[in-house]
This record gives structure tokens, C-alpha cells and sequence, in this order.
């Protein structure tokens, strides 16, 4: 089984891929009908903003949809993949168990 985790657009931000937060219980579905895969939880990107309040709100939103979900068709959902280095703070403090953090380590990209 491959593991994957399904990308949602907790922060409504165009620029951003993945589902709106109301296609989430769908795709979770799809998901999980497939013998192949093996759901292990959700994953978003927040949008740019100077403001650190946008990115704990849109992690907080992920976090939500995941109790929902987890809730309403019994999968675990173990794992939140949301931050990198600019919110990683908010990321953490709201719940993110996976934290991408490459220009932290390796600076910003050229």
C-alpha cells in the first residue's frame, strides 16, 4: 500500500492547490475505497501573508476538518503535514505532526 496524504486548501488561497475544505469528505472517500493506498492523514500549504494569525488559521482549520473526518468515517488520519520554515511555530502550536522545513536547513532558493 502506498501511503499518501491528501492535500486540502484550508486557507481558501487561489494560488494553492489541493480541495476546498467541503470536497474534503469526498476525497477522503476515493481515498479510502482504493485498495492501494493507505490514507495517513492531510496535508495543506497556508497562504503568503505577513500576518502569522492567516497561517494558524488556516493550520486550525486543517486540524478541524481532520476531526471531522476522522469522526464522521472512523480513519485515524494520524498525520497533519502543515508549515515549513516561515509558520512552522503556528504549524506546531496547532497540531502539525510534519514540519517542511528546507530553507530553514539550506537557505532560500536562488
Amino acid at each position: 500500500m502506498l501511503p499518501v496524504l491528501l492535500q486540502v486548501n484550508a486557507g481558501h488561497d487561489p494560488a494553492k492547490s489541493g480541495v476546498e475544505p467541503g470536497a474534503a469528505p469526498a476525497l477522503l472517500e476515493a481515498a479510502l475505497s482504493r485498495k492501494s493506498l493507505r490514507v495517513e492523514g492531510l496535508m495543506t500549504v497556508a497562504p503568503l501573508s505577513d500576518d502569522p494569525d492567516v497561517a494558524r488559521r488556516t493550520f486550525a482549520n486543517l486540524r478541524s476538518i481532520r476531526g471531522r473526518l476522522s469522526a464522521s468515517t472512523g480513519a485515524k488520519l494520524a498525520e497533519l503535514s502543515m508549515g515549513m520554515s516561515g509558520d512552522m511555530d503556528a504549524a506546531i502550536a496547532e497540531g502539525s505532526t510534519i514540519v517542511r522545513i528546507g530553507s530553514a536547513l539550506y537557505g532560500s532558493r536562488a
